[in-house]
């Protein structure tokens, strides 16, 4: 998205004093890039309990950052977790890995337990609680199999004030008793969001015993050389839900959070939905500056964007000068 609309979005929210709170269970990497336009302005909330991993957040970016060392569960009072520590970071959860299903992908020994420790824990309503916050308003879950239950377990006031999910639940079974992405997908679509995106990951199906029997058939490949030449099957999602401005509207939902869900669909370039709320903010309150505002920088990015379509179309033209431009 340009410069010149990020900075109207973000325009919008300072004027109407909106700060957005960005929760990231799971805060070993930078956090999400689609929050950088609105940091200066929001308030940011991490939890990751590896160390081995230190978060590489850059406080400076946000009005507010507090990372929080603990993991996420989903029973209230409970203050520890037994956490497996796996070879490769990113694969570590409070669940452990199910080595009969992993074992049928070549990158099963990324799941290798190393250590298992116990962590300092807590729940989403504990900590934001102890942070005197609001609510939460865009979440991102990235636990390694626990994304829906920790969501479930907040409480029913929080969970409606959440205007955007972020969650990355699996397609195979690569922990024991691991929430999936069908009964997330489902559980989310029957409480006010849509998905918006969904981006399809996962490993190359292959025993790692098959490379070593096959050895001298594979002479001089290695793990990295055949995953980077074999197509990889399913194994995980990573996944954005929005909420529905019918369903806010149904729950008397202030005008911050309508404001703010047209600014979330525009950061994730969804314009025509982003059209969609406006509607929804003015069948609400009426029309005023704020969704006049909302409503020509939708339409400005549709129109540029059926502008590129032209643009590319007439450069496909196999005409001097369409070749001449497509060599620049």
């Amino acid at each position: 998205m340009r410069g010149d609309v990020r900075a109207t979005v973000r325009k919008v929210l300072v004027e109407q004093g909106i700060r957005p709170v960005l929760v990231d269970v799971g805060a070993s990497m930078q956090p999400p890039r689609i929050w950088d336009s609105i940091a200066p302005n929001s308030i940011y909330v991490g939890f990751d309990p590896d160390g081995r991993t230190p978060s590489n957040i850059v406080a400076e970016k946000y009005h507010r950052a507090e990372i929080v060392p603990k993991a996420i569960v989903d029973v209230e009072g409970q203050q520890e977790t037994t956490f497996f520590l796996t070879k490769h970071p990113e694969c570590s959860s409070s669940l452990r890995p199910d080595f009969d299903s992993l074992s049928n992908y070549l990158f099963a020994d990324c799941f290798k337990v190393e250590q298992e420790v116990s962590v300092p824990a807590t729940t989403l309503n504990a900590a934001i609680g102890g942070l005197n916050l609001p609510g939460i308003d865009w979440l991102k879950l990235d636990t390694q199999g626990t994304d829906l239950r920790i969501f479930r377990s907040l409480t029913p006031d929080l969970q409606a004030k959440v205007l955007a999910l972020d969650i990355e639940p699996g397609l195979i079974d690569a922990y024991e008793g691991e929430d999936l992405f069908i009964d997330c997908h489902r559980y989310l679509t029957e409480n006010g969001f849509w998905l918006s995106n969904l981006n399809v990951r996962g490993p190359v199906r292959m025993r790692s015993s098959t490379l070593t029997d096959c050895g001298s058939m594979l002479t001089g490949m290695t793990r990295d050389s055949i995953e980077n030449v074999i197509r990889k099957s399913p194994g995980w999602c990573e996944a954005r839900y929005l909420r529905m401005p019918g369903w806010l509207a149904e729950r008397s939902c202030a005008m911050r959070d309508i404001v703010l869900l047209w600014a979330i669909s525009m950061l994730d370039r969804q314009h025509g939905f982003a059209l969609d709320v406006e509607v929804q903010y003015r069948t609400t309150w009426g029309g005023d500056a704020t969704s006049e505002t909302m409503e020509a920088v939708s339409t400005r990015c549709i129109r540029r964007l059926l502008g590129t379509q032209r643009l590319l179309a007439n450069l496909s033209c196999p005409t001097r000068v369409g070749r001449r431009i497509l060599r620049l």
